[in-house]
């Protein structure tokens, strides 16, 4: 059973975990890194996957500047989204070559976030066509990935304590008739970020294959290692 390495960095700016998984993905396609998993929040953010256009964000440059929120046009699958405190992102960046292809990664994705909601008495679904897991209030987990050298990175995003405004300013998805939920807003009070981050730790390596192992090395140890690399 292969080691996978848990990286619990906190709060991370996009740009800044967007450039760490990069050099990641190049050490782990080198063989110099075991597999990792990144599990972390963001400041307030919307991101464009490469099927979408800023069509789908309803506020102006301006007004998203007043409010302080980035946009980026980013190289994962999918189309736009938010993320900001309250949500869990879990950044897998595993050599799929030996593995599976990138239907079946992107499915057991999908059954780690529905396994880790189950735990928590919440019943949640796939909807033919689209990634990402539902209930029937909204969207709950949403997933984008990208595919480099036979590495993947970006990964999936599940909405624990996240403020839903957020949503209200854009067209998540791409999916213009469908609501948005989080597991405080179903269960009506706040959970503990950090426990769901291990429930989702632990069904991600039983899922994948993997043994896990918590690795303590700070955001700022990390980065100082890394060599910029082109986006």
């Amino acid at each position: 059973m292969d080691t996978c390495h848990i990286l619990k960095p906190g709060l991370v700016d996009y740009l800044q975990a967007w450039e760490l998984q990069k050099n990641l993905v190049q050490q782990v396609a080198a063989g110099h890194r075991s597999d990792t998993l990144l599990l972390l929040e963001h400041p307030h953010v919307y991101t464009i996957g490469r099927r979408c256009s800023r069509e789908h964000i309803l506020l102006s440059p301006r007004r998203l500047d007043s409010m302080g929120v980035p946009v980026y046009d980013v190289d994962r699958g999918g189309e736009v989204t938010y993320h900001g405190p309250g949500q869990l992102v879990a950044y897998p960046i595993v050599n799929l070559r030996d593995w599976g292809g990138p239907l079946e990664y992107v499915r057991t994705l999908e059954q780690v976030m529905l396994k880790t909601l189950a735990d928590y008495g919440i019943t949640a679904g796939l909807i033919e066509g689209l990634t990402g897991v539902w209930v029937d209030q909204g969207k709950i987990g949403a997933i984008g990935v990208k595919i480099s050298r036979g590495v993947s990175y970006h990964g999936l995003a599940l909405n624990v304590n996240t403020n839903l405004d957020f949503y209200r300013h854009i067209v998540p998805c791409g999916a213009a008739d469908k609501g948005v939920t989080s597991m405080k807003k179903l269960l009506g009070e706040s959970i503990e970020l950090d426990t769901v981050a291990y429930t989702l730790q632990y069904h991600f390596g039983r899922l994948m294959g993997f043994r896990m192992a918590e690795d303590d090395t700070s955001l700022l140890e990390l980065m100082a290692t890394l060599e910029p690399s082109p986006r």
